[in-house]
């Protein structure tokens, strides 16, 4: 767009970046600012606010990388989607979850359409309001994807407007997961995390040598069993010496909503999500144990992922489970997702469908 407004005040947007190579969408108002990688799965690598200097999307050690540029040395089907993941906000569709094959496709971890380019077109550029949608179509899978993101002045909510349309001529299941990945500063053993009552879940199996949850738990939160006979509260963050890395999950909540509060410096991260499509919310704790390949011990963040489906084990599980997404033949799922940062001190009561936070 070469004669698109550049304004200094109210909202603003552009689609005229590169980030190493990478084509970027960046947008912002007087509060917050967000930065696309519509050229890597249109995911979300910052969102910060400005008055706190705080960007919640935790990053990778290795950052961004442009795939055009990088020859994978072995054809691992993990190993890939691992070496360009720069942490921030993946939108996982057709497949979530660990390498396998399904419909005669083999799928890498989470799939494919976080790693290839999406389309970007700006609907709206107002000072009052600014309007993103980006497009894109998976690989291996007849599914078209589509993303609008809205901000509007004055306000640190992010409007995130979401379908995924089977285009075969057959009915599919999937996995549809929102990877949303938190780090420091806003991460913290002074933060706390809140929840709706809901149903507390382990993995079926320990997923690492340094996991410390008791596997194939349930209960309710937010307490869950360790394996070494202790209860762990499940409303607070261990520190990055706690050297443990997990995976668990919530479901059965009333509505669908977490925040994430630091309690030190009062700044915390808010997301609401619609529950009949994310029946579930994924709850990856890399606390600094993921020792080799690729953390080796470097990381610490929480991923807060509303998902459709339980486990981590992909499409075939989630059928095994009952828990996959099915959409019928030239069928679409539309969802609405906010998320944004917030100030306050308490008890989070709830986040509402439009991200506004209560105390109580």
């Amino acid at each position: 767009m070469h004669y698109q407004d550049e304004r200094t005040t109210g909202c603003r947007i552009s689609d005229s970046w590169t980030y190493r190579g990478l084509k970027t969408v960046v947008l912002e108002n007087e509060l917050v600012r967000i930065t696309v990688l519509a050229d890597k799965g249109a995911d979300i690598s910052s969102f910060v606010h400005k008055p706190t200097d705080t960007d919640f999307m935790w990053k990778t050690p290795w950052g961004v990388r442009d795939p055009k540029l990088t020859v994978p040395p072995t054809g691992d089907p993990s190993s890939i989607w691992l070496d360009f993941y720069e942490g921030g906000w993946q939108t996982v569709v057709p497949h979530g979850g660990y390498s396998d094959q399904v419909y005669g496709a083999d799928y890498g971890i989470h799939g494919d359409v976080s790693l290839i380019p999406w389309d970007a077109q700006i609907v709206e550029d107002t000072p009052e309001r600014v309007r993103v949608r980006f497009s894109a179509k998976s690989v291996r899978m007849p599914m078209a994807v589509s993303k609008t993101l809205s901000l509007v002045s004055g306000s640190t909510t992010l409007k995130v407007e979401e379908s995924v349309t089977n285009e075969g001529e057959e009915d599919l299941d999937i996995v549809w997961l929102e990877h949303i990945a938190i780090g420091p500063p806003v991460l913290s053993e002074k933060s706390r995390l809140f929840v709706p009552g809901s149903k507390l879940m382990s993995h079926p199996e320990s997923i690492d040598p340094n996991s410390k949850l008791e596997p194939d738990f349930t209960g309710d939160w937010p307490n869950m069993n360790a394996k070494d006979g202790s209860v762990l509260d499940f409303t607070y963050i261990p520190p990055k010496e706690d050297r443990s890395l997990d995976m668990a999950y919530m479901t059965e909540m009333s509505e669908g909503w977490y925040a994430l509060l630091n309690e030190e410096t009062n700044i915390g991260w808010a997301v609401s999500y619609p529950i009949e499509t994310f029946k579930y919310l994924w709850y990856w704790r890399n606390f600094g144990g993921g020792y080799g390949y690729p953390w080796y011990g470097r990381c610490y963040n929480a991923g807060l992922e509303p998902c459709t489906s339980f486990g981590n084990g992909g499409i075939k599980q989630a059928q095994e489970n009952g828990t996959a997404l099915n959409i019928a033949a030239g069928d679409t799922v539309s969802v609405t997702i906010t998320a944004g940062p917030f100030i306050g001190m308490g008890t989070v009561n709830r986040v509402d469908p439009d991200g506004n936070v209560s105390f109580a």
